[in-house]
């Protein structure tokens, strides 16, 4: 990744497990054969995360993201001066402000080119909506900070075993029938397949579509949202050359012999899609946004506040949000 920027790291909620996993990624930079990165915010907070650990933390404060590389194999280096008392475990108003501060910060500085990608650390969104944070989610927010469409970035959950995309996301399971569309299938189909031949490298990716009813809806006797809505969505997109499949039915799609057949599994909800990708890869799950003019990743896991400051907390995920921001990062610059 010669001549490649280095990313911009924002703290996610300083009371959670983010910030020791930041520095325990950092203490394993060199077998886990990490980029340089730099964190926004929370020098003296990393540090006293990082010693709940074990690890000595030497920290490097920088004035621009042009120093992050120069000093990254010394040091972690941490760009900005805000900063809070370490309360694992203990979110408060004064934290959730440090998490907005530090992810608006670094997703400007990804947006500007002066970080080549963005990895989000995990956030308490009630605790942010309390400080006037009116996004769904992160996904959202960083969308609107690329000036894209919230419908038109679309998240993809990816790990060692599995990549799926949920086609609705935050809504109640109740509402899923009625808010799901042909056009969305359609769109989000569209992203996901352009983003894996671009920032995956794979050269004629392979979707296959969940249904949403039980049995593929069963010709219409467990609904009929298959027949409807799904069934054009591939049609059409399939007219278009991409080597999409479905409406395969969920309980069977994710199977060891299913899973060789495909780079990505659209699913019509939230947990269709997580459920799987966390029972394989929940210690290095990826959060990743498609259809974004930048490269945003995120570990695919909460703030754990129960466990934050204990030492339980595994690194994996942030590990692998990092190192896939960077490959991401790279394939768009061809390197």
């Amino acid at each position: 990744m010669r001549g490649q920027a280095a990313l911009a790291v924002s703290l996610g909620d300083p009371a959670g497990v983010g910030p020791e996993l930041i520095a325990a990624a950092w203490a394993r930079r060199i077998d886990q054969a990490l980029p340089p990165f730099a964190v926004i915010g929370g020098a003296k907070l990393l540090q006293a995360a990082a010693a709940s650990r074990g690890i000595d933390l030497p920290v490097a404060r920088i004035a621009s993201m042009d120093e992050a590389a120069q000093v990254f194999a010394q040091a972690l280096p941490v760009l900005d001066s805000a900063d809070l008392p370490y309360r694992p475990g203990m979110p408060d108003r004064a934290g959730a402000e440090l998490a907005l501060q530090s992810l608006g910060h670094a997703a400007r500085l990804a947006v500007s080119g002066a970080a080549a990608a963005l990895v989000t650390g995990p956030i308490a969104k009630a605790r942010l909506a309390e400080v006037g944070f009116a996004h769904p989610g992160q996904t959202e927010f960083v969308a609107e900070a690329c000036g894209v469409h919230p419908g038109d970035a679309v998240m993809m959950l990816a790990g060692p075993h599995l990549r799926t995309v949920p086609i609705t996301v935050h809504i109640p399971l109740a509402e899923v029938a009625s808010r799901l569309t042909a056009a969305m299938i359609e769109r989000k189909g569209r992203i996901t397949a352009m983003a894996l031949i671009r920032d995956f490298g794979i050269a004629t990716p392979r979707l296959a579509v969940a249904a949403l009813n039980p049995h593929a809806g069963e010709e219409g006797r467990m609904g009929d949202e298959e027949a409807r809505l799904i069934q054009p969505a591939i049609d059409r997109l399939q007219a278009e050359g991409v080597a999409i499949t479905g409406p395969h039915p969920a309980d069977g799609l994710f199977a060891p012999r299913q899973r060789e057949h495909l780079d990505v599994a659209l699913c019509m909800y939230h947990d269709q899609a997580l459920i799987p990708l966390k029972a394989l890869d929940f210690d290095a799950g990826v959060n990743i946004t498609l259809g974004l003019p930048i490269v945003r990743t995120s570990p695919d896991h909460g703030t754990a506040f129960a466990i934050a400051g204990r030492n339980l907390a595994d690194p994996g995920a942030m590990i692998a949000a990092i190192r896939m921001a960077g490959e991401c990062a790279a394939r768009r610059l061809g390197q």
